[in-house]
């Protein structure tokens, strides 16, 4: 084997310098329809640290009942990564990726840090989990059980799974909080 000056570790990192891990960020990917598992094995050898939290549900095909494992949000993966110039051409060669979430390479969305924890909590912790409709403070919601199946208000939410349903009479200007479980509203 043929060793250069060019292969000493101070030489190799001078001529390519690393980024830090500090300077590494959370990014999404969007792939294509079930193409999550194939993107994310792609980076994966290509070196890239790639995170594809899933969720196992039950499905039935031919009549059995098994467990499958399926991507906790359809359609996205999360990339930590310093996405310079080189490596964000990289990572859009990828088969069955439609794009990395942001306005252009120098401006990619980022995903705050606590953010990910969380999920890979969930996704690492073997917690029941199943995929819930986005809700927001002071977003119309429609209750789907209990006495209050089919109302519909705004959703004031004060903690983890109790919130308060904002309902209001606009005619006279007034408005009736009640609590309700968060776990039963969706969109309205």
């Amino acid at each position: 084997m043929l060793v250069t000056a060019l292969d000493s570790p101070t030489r190799v990192a001078a001529a390519f310098p690393r980024r830090t891990e500090a300077a590494a960020s959370w990014h999404v990917l969007w792939a294509r329809s079930n193409c999550e598992q194939l993107v994310h094995d792609q980076l994966i050898t290509k070196g890239f640290h790639v995170f594809l939290p899933l969720l196992e549900v039950w499905s039935r095909r031919a009549g059995v009942r098994r467990v499958c494992r399926v991507p906790m949000f359809n359609g996205y993966l999360f990339l930590h990564h310093a996405l310079d110039k080189c490596s964000d051409v990289e990572v859009r060669k990828t088969r069955g990726l439609v794009a990395i979430l942001g306005d252009s390479w120098e401006r990619r969305a980022t995903v705050p840090e606590r953010e990910i924890d969380a999920i890979q909590r969930v996704a690492h912790g073997g917690l029941p989990a199943m995929p819930y409709p986005y809700l927001k403070e002071g977003q119309r919601v429609r209750i789907t059980a209990g006495p209050m199946a089919d109302v519909e208000g705004i959703l004031v939410r004060t903690r983890a799974n109790k919130g308060l349903l904002v309902l209001s009479v606009d005619l006279v200007s007034r408005s009736v909080a009640v609590e309700v479980d968060c776990t039963l509203a969706v969109p309205a």
